[in-house]
């Protein structure tokens, strides 16, 4: 128990510390100096900010992903997504992560730039999947990655969320209108792309021996 209180203790202050980082970013990019001015802001030692983002800016940009999950789920907690249709929580989950945004539209833009470079182009793209499997489980999806929906149904949403999040960057509209115009636009595309696979499905389900590839592995492990 004393160690589940203090990582979510430490949690918390990785949590302050990058929010304050993230006043800083607009001008000082995502690297140690906005993380010491940072830390300066807050009264913290710069040992201490170091060893809570021992990686600098690699430890920033997965600290974003995580944050940004939470920060989502907290705003989402009073409302009752059950009641909505699937396509109206899948656009509810990703609006709503813009929202926790939206005060930090430059952060962002230097994080598509500095998440594109080589060294980190590998845990961009996982930071983007697992951004869209958490929406898909809120939205009700618990889906396995044996089934032969899982993949698609997270590829989809994946590119959902890149290019309505791109749109949103340079959308200067009021409120963001256009963003969400933008995103209900794709949002009819991936149904209409979801309602074919579908079809196509039924037919591949139908062929002879693929529930062996389905199928979990015996517990044992796989017979000789």
């Amino acid at each position: 128990m004393k160690s589940d209180e203090a990582l979510a203790l430490k949690a918390l202050e990785k949590d302050r510390l990058f929010e304050m980082v993230l006043q800083h970013v607009p001008f000082d990019g995502w690297g140690s100096k906005s993380l010491q001015a940072a830390a300066a802001d807050l009264g913290m030692t710069p040992i201490t900010a170091r060893r809570l983002f021992p990686q600098g800016q690699e430890s920033l940009l997965a600290w974003l992903g995580d944050w940004l999950d939470r920060q989502a789920a907290k705003r989402l907690a009073s409302e009752d997504l059950e009641r909505l249709r699937i396509r109206q929580r899948i656009a509810r989950l990703v609006a709503v992560r813009l929202e926790v945004l939206a005060r930090h539209k430059e952060a962002m833009r230097r994080a598509v730039a500095a998440g594109a470079l080589p060294r980190n182009l590998y845990a961009t793209s996982r930071r983007i999947w697992a951004g869209a499997d958490d929406m898909w489980r809120m939205a009700g999806d618990q889906g396995t990655s044996r089934e032969l929906d899982y993949w698609t149904r997270r590829g989809l949403l994946s590119a959902v969320w890149v290019s309505t999040f791109l749109f949103w960057l340079e959308d200067r509209s009021e409120g963001d209108a256009e963003t969400r115009a933008f995103l209900d636009r794709r949002i009819d595309n991936v149904m209409a792309v979801a309602r074919l696979k579908g079809r196509v499905e039924n037919m591949v389900r139908g062929l002879p021996g693929l529930r062996v590839f389905l199928r979990e592995p015996p517990a044992g492990g796989c017979r000789s």
